[in-house]
Parts: C-alpha cells; sequence; structure tokens
C-alpha cells in the first residue's frame, strides 16, 4: 500500500469481464476487453488499501448483468453495483437486483457515440423515473457538452444522477470551459454527484496531478456530493482498427499514483474522508 487511506475506502468505479465461454459479451459491443476477475481486482485493492468497491455494468455485455451480478455475490458486503438494464426489464427483476446490492442504474450515452442532448433528454427521464419509484440513482457516461444542453431538466429530475469521469472534461482547458460550470451550478444543487473516476484517462500523457485544478472547483462546490473511481481494469487500451473479435488490451494505469493526485488535490484528511468513505456509503447503502 503506497499511501495509508481510511478505514472504510470505496472504489466506486471498476468493472468485471470474463470468461467470455461463462459470459458472453453482447453482439453489438464496440470492444472486446480480455479477462479481469475479482481475484485481480481484489488484489489491487489490498495494495491500494481499499475495503469496498461498486462494479458498474460494462458496455461490452450490454443489457445482461450475469457477470457483473456474479461478482457482487462473490464479493459480498464489501460491493455494491450500478446496472445497465433494458427500458422494458419487468419491476421484480429490478426489485431482486437492489436485494442483491444494486443501487443505480447506467446510462452508457457516450460509449454509444451519442453526443446530441435531444437523443438522451428522454432517456435521462424515463431512467430517472424509475430509478426514483426504486430508491435507486441514475449514472450517466457522457460531455460536458450534454450536461450543458440539458441542464434544466437535470435539475428537476426526480432520482439523484451520479456523473461519471468529472463530466469528461479537456483537461489541458480551464475550469470555465463549456459546460463545466453547468455541472458545478448541478452539483451545488444537491441532487448532482460526481464521481472523480478516471483521472489517468483524462490526464493521459499529462501527469496525473494536471487533474487538481477541476478536484479543487468540485470540493470547494460541494465536497458532500463527491466519490471516487479508478475505472479498473481500464479499458480503451488499444482501439484502433482493431477488429471487435480482437481483445482490446487494457491500458496500464498507476492508480496509487492517481490515488495521490486526488488526495494532494483534496489537500485536507477531513475532505478525502469523505469522498473516500463517507459519501459512497451514503449513496450506496454501505452499513
Amino acid at each position: 500500500m503506497a499511501m495509508a487511506l481510511p478505514e472504510g475506502a470505496c472504489d466506486c468505479h471498476v468493472h468485471v469481464f470474463g470468461p467470455p465461454g461463462r459470459y458472453p459479451f453482447a453482439q453489438d459491443r464496440v470492444y472486446t476487453p480480455g479477462e479481469a476477475n475479482e481475484e485481480m481486482l481484489l488484489a489491487l485493492h489490498r495494495h491500494l488499501g481499499i475495503d469496498r468497491v461498486v462494479l458498474v455494468q460494462p458496455s461490452p455485455y450490454g443489457f445482461d448483468n450475469a457477470r457483473m451480478m456474479a461478482a457482487l455475490d462473490r464479493l459480498g458486503a464489501r460491493a455494491r453495483a450500478v446496472a445497465v438494464v433494458s427500458s422494458d426489464a419487468p419491476e421484480r427483476e429490478l426489485v431482486a437486483m437492489k436485494a442483491a446490492g444494486v443501487s443505480g442504474v447506467r446510462l452508457n450515452v457516450d460509449t454509444g457515440g451519442i453526443v446530441c442532448p435531444e437523443a438522451v433528454r428522454a432517456a435521462l427521464a424515463t431512467e430517472s423515473a424509475r430509478c426514483a419509484r426504486l430508491g435507486w440513482h441514475t449514472q450517466i457516461l457522457t460531455r460536458l457538452s450534454v450536461i450543458g444542453a440539458l441542464e434544466a431538466q437535470i435539475a428537476t429530475l426526480p432520482a439523484p444522477l451520479v456523473v461519471d469521469h468529472f463530466g469528461r472534461p479537456d483537461i489541458g482547458g480551464p475550469i470555465d470551459q463549456p459546460g463545466f460550470p453547468a455541472l458545478l451550478r448541478l452539483l451545488g444543487s444537491g441532487n448532482v454527484w460526481v464521481k472523480l473516476s478516471s483521472i489517468a484517462r483524462l490526464c493521459g500523457s499529462r501527469p496525473p496531478d494536471r487533474i487538481a485544478p477541476f478536484v479543487r472547483a468540485l470540493v470547494e462546490t460541494r465536497p458532500d456530493r463527491l466519490v471516487w473511481g479508478s475505472d479498473w481494469p481500464h479499458t480503451g487500451g488499444g482501439r484502433g482498427n482493431r477488429s471487435i473479435e480482437e481483445v482490446e488490451p487494457f491500458s496500464t494505469v498507476d492508480d496509487t499514483a492517481s490515488l495521490a493526485a486526488l488526495s494532494q488535490a483534496v489537500g485536507d484528511r477531513a475532505t478525502l474522508q469523505r469522498i473516500l468513505v463517507d459519501n459512497p456509503a451514503r449513496l450506496y447503502g454501505f452499513e
């Protein structure tokens, strides 16, 4: 363990994959990942000093949450999950998932290449209404331009909304870039949460401490609505012109360095405790 984390620290964004013979991928997936199983995840978390985890349904499995649910069962009380479900999924199925530890539904907007806000509006309204009935939150992977365009709608959603990966800002740009002020306003409302996740992916070739201005702006706005996620096992390591049948390598990421950059940007132990322990306990229902 490279740095001492508070007891109960939670990694709020990871995926598990494989083996494909047991858990087949969706035919319409945009990439094929390698294997990333529970034992590999637990080894990483032992190294980092992480006690809790939130599994997020990855896009290659589509609406088939079987692999994620198997991991949720394997990891037990230390784990919660966020599913991806079809619009016509039976209510009884969702209630059973909730009893097993699922606490939200994810909309994979960016993975599907959807950049038009109007293409997101109806799905977001429908999903939020369903999540409100279940006592869940809605999670969305989208970009700042969509968040900015849908700000008025997002402010009135009936269920809390969790925004993945800082809203995917341009880390080389300023914090007042289009869409980020809207995200800050929504965060300040209290009904929107932001995942300080995928730091290495966002920074790219830049050092991870480049994320600091964005972390500080979010912390200054609403520190009780922020959670952190590693985004393990770091998909997207080499898509290019790869055939969909070829396994895409995971990116090599120093998760210790990302955590250190987060800690340094946050600046004080009490706020780090909130982000890593208290906030995820409340959002995901850890005891």
